[in-house]
């Protein structure tokens, strides 16, 4: 996540970052726990956001954090959503899709997602119905944290810069005053 707030911030967007409780308990203590319950994943968003107007607003997250920001977009106002690493389904269990809601989101969201990631690969995806408003980035060779195995001559550095590339230009589309006019 540093990499892409800072490369965001860079690149001339205001980044606001937090932590959720759970993981900021296992940062303390270094004890792996499980996530908190969905309603404070949702209190802590809401908590995080409070004050932004609605306007300036992009939530976006990796993993689980950008499952709930997707969740929570269009009740947030936020013009876009962006998330790393979606978690399609959990772990060894692809039956259990958690796109319900991402085939009616109405707030334009992009996906970047390692093509071979366990928790939603390339293929998988391609057959899952998901709204008009989701774009999808792949990096090539990807896993959960959108790095390649060493095999595929791809580098960690160069699937992040083209998901950072894919990121910038997808806010760029969406928040660009010709878009606002649509």
């Amino acid at each position: 996540m540093d990499f892409f707030a800072q490369g965001l911030a860079a690149r001339g967007w205001r980044v606001l970052r937090f932590e959720f409780d759970y993981m900021a308990a296992r940062r303390r203590d270094g004890r792996k726990r499980p996530p908190d319950r969905q309603e404070q994943l949702f209190a802590s968003w809401r908590a995080a956001v409070r004050g932004i107007p609605p306007e300036r607003l992009v939530v976006g997250g990796k993993s689980l954090g950008g499952r709930m920001a997707s969740m929570l977009a269009a009740e947030l106002g936020a013009r876009a959503c962006l998330c790393l690493g979606y978690p399609f389904h959990p772990a060894g269990k692809p039956e259990r899709l958690r796109i319900a809601h991402l085939q009616a989101i109405s707030v334009p969201t992009l996906i970047a997602q390692g093509s071979r990631d366990s928790l939603g690969t390339r293929e998988e995806v391609a057959g899952y119905p998901l709204g008009r408003r989701v774009a999808l980035h792949w990096a090539e060779d990807g896993n959960h944290d959108l790095a390649p195995r060493k095999a595929s001559g791809r580098s960690r550095e160069q699937n992040w810069e083209e998901a950072l590339a894919a990121l910038d230009g997808f806010l760029r589309e969406i928040l660009s005053p010709a878009s606002s006019a649509k």
